[in-house]
């Protein structure tokens, strides 16, 4: 499977290189582009700021080009946080896109449009300040609704960030379950 894995916020760190070897490990083909081009964060407030100074418009311009040389091929996209965002409004406007991984974030659903059967996985803390209770029933209902297939995985007392070794949010039980039913989800595809 080729897979376009988008970092979060905190910038093209070593946890997303350790999350696209992993999956290389398992014999998938990853692409990581940097979208903060080198530049990285330490903590929320960091990510945030940096986040913010570069912009959606541009973050998701480069996310694009990005993926453009890949997406005739069919694409899994996958993102973490931040990522997350950039992976989903991309699935969902390819229509070759072989699938969605989430982890840590989603995005909104389109009003219109159909995701046709898009396989998708959503690994999530439980509870999440940035993916609301609310917020992810929704999602949920208005993926469904766009076609997508949708199963989500939640991790009850994991931070935000889980899988990022580096961070105060990292749970490894949690991380570790994430990335080996991603494994086969993705596998399964």
């Amino acid at each position: 499977m080729e897979i376009m894995l988008f970092h979060s916020a905190y910038g093209l760190r070593p946890a997303v290189h350790a999350a696209a070897d992993r999956l290389r490990a398992a014999g998938h083909q990853v692409h990581v582009p940097d979208l903060y081009e080198g530049q990285t964060a330490d903590d929320a407030d960091e990510a945030t700021a940096l986040r913010d100074r570069i912009g959606w418009e541009e973050l998701t311009r480069r996310a694009v080009a990005a993926a453009a040389p890949h997406s005739d091929r069919g694409l899994v996209y996958a993102g973490l946080s931040l990522g997350a965002a950039f992976a989903q409004t991309l699935a969902v406007a390819d229509e070759k896109a072989r699938g969605l991984l989430l982890v840590h974030g989603t995005y909104e659903v389109p009003e219109e449009g159909s995701v046709r059967g898009l396989p998708v996985q959503l690994h999530v803390a439980d509870p999440d300040p940035f993916e609301p209770e609310d917020w992810l029933n929704t999602w949920y209902l208005g993926m469904g609704r766009a076609g997508a297939e949708v199963e989500v995985h939640r991790y009850r007392g994991a931070g935000h960030l889980y899988t990022d070794p580096d961070l105060d949010d990292h749970d490894a039980q949690a991380a570790e379950l994430t990335w080996a039913t991603s494994l086969e989800f993705l596998g399964g595809l």
